[in-house]
């Protein structure tokens, strides 16, 4: 991507058709710089028509991240983080660990409009377009050790999920140890690092990924069945609230694990566990399975699965968890 991509992107984001000439008049260079900054946007995700006579015209329009826009939603949590917008990062995580080694505020989100090196759990690529996607990250201060944040991933799902549930999505659901969902289909994944001395303080930098509206060329290049706010909402999904929704919830799990710990949180998060009580099957790092039934999570979130050979405790780990047999959906009933 070149540095005038977004720039020219961001005065087509209105959906309507501009001339090559005009792009080229308001950014101040020239109609050959125009084109080859538009060289390649179907790789961000982006539709981009090209008409003889009328210039360049999005598939559709862009609603790009704002802070002003985002505190405005936050209302009263405002004041507890500082929000930073970025165009282009390797990953917000990345972005927020080093600012974490400079001992900047404690308190910090880093929103991009395109990632890079976007990442899941267990080193996988985090898939999503420019504009159709919100990709961010919190960085939050412990005073305790990090060993004392077992479950920490857990407690955000919570968060989100109690987000998804305020935006209109009720049945948003949790898959441990870190995916949201919605009739198994992924919507959303976290991925948390730590850092610290072992009695404290330590760090976290909390990453999250939601799928807002899926296109075609992203959900090809997704592993999984998966699903977009958009389509569950079936209206217009303004990014910068839903930004601000999940920020404000995080904040309010952030405060009470702190105080309490995951066993405060634990028992919401099996109401919302898609896979609880139901028979699944671990792959582990050595490429074994362990077949059981989900009996819930323990205080540090660790997966209880009953087995064969008797109740038994996992970690997350590099394990991943699969049902033993295709759940059924809600789409698959009607």
């Amino acid at each position: 991507m070149l540095p005038l991509t977004l720039p020219v992107l961001r005065l087509l984001s209105d959906g309507t058709f501009h001339s090559g000439e005009k792009l080229a008049a308001l950014l101040g260079v020239s109609r050959a710089s125009i084109w080859n900054a538009l060289q390649g946007v179907e790789k961000l995700g982006v539709t981009l028509y090209k008409v003889r006579g009328r210039g360049y015209q999005l598939a559709q329009s862009i609603e790009w991240l704002d802070s002003s826009q985002v505190y405005s939603h936050l209302g009263e949590s405002a004041s507890q983080l500082q929000i930073q917008i970025m165009d282009v990062v390797d990953s917000t995580n990345a972005q927020l660990l080093q600012k974490a080694a400079q001992h900047g505020a404690g308190a910090q989100c880093v929103a991009a409009e395109f990632q890079t090196l976007g990442r899941g759990r267990r080193g996988r690529s985090w898939h999503a377009s420019l504009g159709g996607a919100l990709t961010f990250s919190l960085l939050w201060r412990f005073n305790v050790g990090a060993a004392q944040l077992s479950g920490l991933s857990l407690a955000i799902g919570v968060a989100l999920t109690r987000a998804m549930r305020e935006l209109g999505v009720a049945n948003a659901q949790l898959k441990w140890p870190n995916d949201l969902l919605y009739d198994y289909r992924k919507l959303g994944g976290v991925l948390i690092e730590l850092q610290g001395d072992a009695l404290g303080p330590s760090f976290t930098v909390i990453g999250v990924g939601l799928n807002v509206q899926l296109n075609d060329y992203i959900r090809n290049r997704i592993d999984q069945d998966a699903v977009d706010l958009v389509s569950l909402r079936n209206e217009k999904t303004s990014r910068n609230e839903v930004l601000a929704v999940a920020l404000r919830h995080m904040l309010q799990v952030l405060n009470k694990f702190e105080s309490a710990g995951f066993e405060a949180l634990r028992g919401e998060w099996e109401s919302m566990h898609a896979y609880q009580d139901k028979s699944v099957a671990l792959h582990m790092p050595d490429g074994s399975q362990i077949t059981g039934q989900v009996r819930g999570v323990s205080a540090d979130g660790a997966l209880i699965l009953e087995t064969v050979s008797g109740e038994r405790r996992f970690g997350s780990g590099e394990i991943s968890l699969r049902p033993t047999t295709h759940p059924v959906s809600n789409e698959e009933i009607k």
